[in-house]
């Protein structure tokens, strides 16, 4: 572990050596400073991990100096030394924000114990930043699934510009995952720790979508009872996205445009303008090039918002994501908290793999979560897919083949699924709750198959495992 470095503040020389000889002891690196200034000037040069700094100090006081501190690097730990009984000088340090406060005189064991206490935290706190942005960013992209070429390229495309501020245009129809681009585009950047605001610009009429956007003052307009902040103040420091941008009338485009070139709102009922730092991304399926000639669109607001463009490709075109698509939409609807994922049939798979999808991946989701629940978390068949007309396939020459092959793989599931049944309550001992944990599966379903399978007093005595 690299040495850690801590800055000694006081115009007493003979404090200075005192603590510089017992932490140099305990192997720390020590920096020192006289006065308010040098301080402020040392931190920026040194980055020290902890500074112990006096009250009383010339040029600049050790409260005047910590405020400074806190605006300059606001991550850099402070201990502040004041004499005893200095009440105002301990709580304004807290205001201000120190770590704590060491009254004069001290005992060494205490300061000894006081930074570790400070460096420990220290690390704790990177840690769990560490770990917050890597689980953040985990989550957040492992939602969009998929290894196909046009995948590549978006994964390729967010990855460049997820760290800019720059305005982002997710285009593609609807159902294609445009809002986890924007997600991750979030998540991926300098302002994943701010929040992030979603607007539907469809869901509201253009009254109460502007107050929606800008908020309103109290008694603005009928209704407006108290003031309300609207979602661009609420996004400050972090991303807005607005979805649905095509659906936005023109006098709504006009003050949108505003906002994008003077990072400027205006609550409704008020002309005082209030700044906010934002990142905009913004999301349609229209062509919005088209609705700019036939003047539904401005054109001055498409060339603001299409700096980044980012295209989602529909279902149809990325095909040979779907099996990795199913998996995981498999893992995430389970028929019950405690469930296995289900399994899908090669049938199955394959009639997925030959739809066209026209709801994208928005409804392959839909009929894969439809599947789990009519297969009760077992094994998905074809007959527990919504398209399809299964009945007209068992008709016919090839449909008795296709029914004769049907109803063979049916009794190979539920002769495996009866072996497995059998080889729980085995090793269970004839326990049904104990065999159901084994199965991963709810009491009354075991009960349902054992009675199913004729299986009720089985092990028999005598044969259990």
């Amino acid at each position: 572990m690299a040495q850690r470095t801590i800055l000694i503040a006081d115009d007493d020389s003979s404090i200075r050596s005192l603590l510089k000889q017992l932490l140099s002891d305990e192997g720390y690196a020590v920096v020192e400073a006289t006065t308010g200034t040098e301080v402020v000037d040392k931190v920026k040069d040194v980055n020290p991990d902890l500074v112990i700094m006096d009250v009383r100090m010339p040029e600049l006081d050790g409260i005047e100096a910590l405020s400074k501190l806190k605006v300059s690097s606001p991550k850099t730990s402070v201990l502040i030394m004041t004499a005893f009984g200095s009440s105002n000088n301990a709580i304004r340090a807290m205001e201000l924000g120190a770590f704590d406060y060491i009254t004069k005189p001290f005992e060494l064991d205490k300061i000894s114990h006081t930074v570790k206490r400070v460096i420990e935290y220290r690390d704790l706190t990177s840690e769990v930043q560490v770990l917050r942005d890597e689980i953040s960013s985990l989550v957040q992209t492992e939602r969009i699934v998929g290894n196909s070429p046009p995948m590549q390229e978006v994964y390729k495309t967010v990855g460049k510009v997820a760290k800019s501020d720059a305005t982002v245009l997710v285009t593609g129809e609807s159902g294609t995952g445009k809002e986890l681009v924007a997600e991750a585009l979030h998540y991926n950047s300098n302002r994943r720790s701010g929040p992030m605001v979603k607007v539907s610009c469809a869901a509201l009429p253009e009254t109460l979508l502007e107050a929606e956007l800008f908020g309103h003052e109290k008694g603005s307009f009928t209704g407006a009872m108290t003031q309300r902040r609207g979602r661009f103040e609420l996004a400050d420091k972090g991303t807005i996205f607005l979805d649905e941008i095509g659906e936005m009338s023109l006098p709504m485009q006009t003050k949108l445009l505003r906002v994008l070139q003077e990072r400027k709102i205006e609550r409704v009922g008020s002309s005082l303008p209030i700044k906010v730092d934002i990142r905009i991304v913004c999301a349609t399926n229209k062509d919005l090039a088209k609705q700019v000639e036939q003047q539904k669109f401005r054109d001055d607001l498409f060339y603001r918002l299409n700096v980044i463009n980012i295209n989602m490709p529909p279902l149809r075109e990325r095909k040979e994501d779907i099996p990795a698509l199913v998996e995981h939409f498999l893992a995430k609807h389970r028929y019950s908290a405690t469930a296995q994922p289900a399994a899908i049939s090669e049938e199955a798979l394959k009639r997925l793999m030959e739809y066209d999808w026209p709801g994208n991946v928005r409804e392959l989701e839909n009929v894969v979560e439809r599947a789990v629940v009519l297969s009760r978390g077992q094994i998905i068949t074809s007959r527990e897919l919504p398209f399809g007309d299964h009945d007209a396939d068992e008709h016919g020459e090839e449909g008795e083949e296709v029914s004769a092959e049907k109803s063979f793989f049916k009794k190979s599931v539920s002769q495996f699924e009866k072996d497995l049944i059998m080889k729980a309550l085995r090793d269970a001992n004839g326990n049904r709750s104990k065999a159901a944990e084994m199965l991963g599966i709810y009491r009354r379903l075991l009960y349902a198959k054992i009675k199913e399978y004729a299986l009720e007093g089985y092990p028999p005595k005598g044969r259990a495992a």
